[in-house]
């Protein structure tokens, strides 16, 4: 069990009848060290003086433990010294960005609070910056005295996904990044429907064998978060089944090159049925065919009465 000597016991004794800050704040055996080394601070002063950067890393030492002492002031204290001795942080260096502005990151940088090297925590930092928006990843160093390098990596913008009534820009993994804009990312696909914007990624990769159909869609719609829809940019309709969707839609891209299939005057392919495709035409196709229909059977009819007897 450690001792502790008489004289210790005493001024424990006179420090809690006082009840003093310092007291409360610092253990007596730290202040118990304090005064031990004020008093061999006297006998310092015949030693040699050490050299400015082992001195200023012995004070800057001394002031954080202090600081973290006290509690809650560990950046600020750091920085009242460090400040003077010309650790302030001069220059930043940002590679890897595109989408994120380095203003940006300079304020995420000083939201950590620190103005000098030492009291600039890269994890903090590196937290912080990963909680921006196109920021997937980030890294942050300090080079002794004053330069900090910020390598970011961010996110890839692959789809514009509508959720309800808002869009969003979203990565290949369905995470959103940023609401859209108007006049930005307009070659990103655009997908449709609870559950399209994680999905979509897959799914638009197993269509990269029918590049000709790929290139014709305007919207990826996901229905029931069950299957796709195909909305292409002349306004047909796709529809494709739950299991085999590409097979499926291979089948309409054969169709589509040997009859022109999808040129026609039809407003949806249905394919959810195994083995059958579903057609449905436009209205006004509809008119055209229910007039073609009653001309043939005036045709007919006429016919009919002409035929002798």
């Amino acid at each position: 069990m450690p001792k502790v000597d008489m004289r210790e016991r005493r001024e424990m004794s006179a420090d809690r009848g006082r009840g003093s800050v310092a007291a409360q704040l610092v253990p007596f055996r730290l202040r118990m060290l304090g005064r031990r080394l004020s008093a061999f601070g006297g006998s310092m002063a015949r030693m040699p003086v050490p050299g400015f950067g082992r001195l200023a890393v012995v004070v800057l030492g001394a002031t954080g433990f202090y600081g973290m002492t006290l509690g809650g002031h560990t950046v600020s204290v750091i920085d009242e010294i460090a400040l003077p001795l010309g650790f302030s942080i001069e220059t930043i260096d940002v590679s890897g960005n595109a989408e994120t502005s380095e203003i940006d990151v300079l304020q995420a940088l000083w939201m950590t609070g620190a103005q000098s090297l030492p009291s600039l925590d890269p994890d903090a930092a590196r937290q912080t910056l990963e909680a921006m928006p196109w920021i997937e990843k980030a890294s942050v160093s300090k080079t002794y005295p004053d330069r900090v390098a910020i390598a970011l990596t961010e996110r890839r913008p692959f789809a514009i996904w509508q959720k309800g009534r808002e869009l969003f820009v979203v990565d290949a993994a369905g995470r959103e990044i940023v609401p859209y804009a108007a006049n930005r990312f307009q070659n990103l696909p655009f997908v449709v429907g609870s559950g399209a914007g994680n999905r979509a990624a897959k799914f638009l990769d197993d269509l990269e064998v029918l590049p000709e159909l790929r290139a014709r869609v305007k919207a990826y719609i996901r229905v029931g978060d069950r299957r796709w829809d195909l909305r292409l940019e002349n306004g047909v309709t796709i529809r494709l089944p739950e299991e085999g969707a590409v097979e499926a839609a291979a089948e309409v891209a054969r169709m589509d090159r040997d009859l022109g299939l999808l040129s026609r005057d039809i407003l949806v392919v249905d394919m959810r049925i195994e083995d059958r495709m579903v057609i449905r035409l436009t209205p006004e196709a509809l008119v055209r065919r229910d007039a073609a229909l009653k001309e043939r059977d005036k045709i007919i009819k006429r016919s009919s009465k002409e035929k002798p007897a």
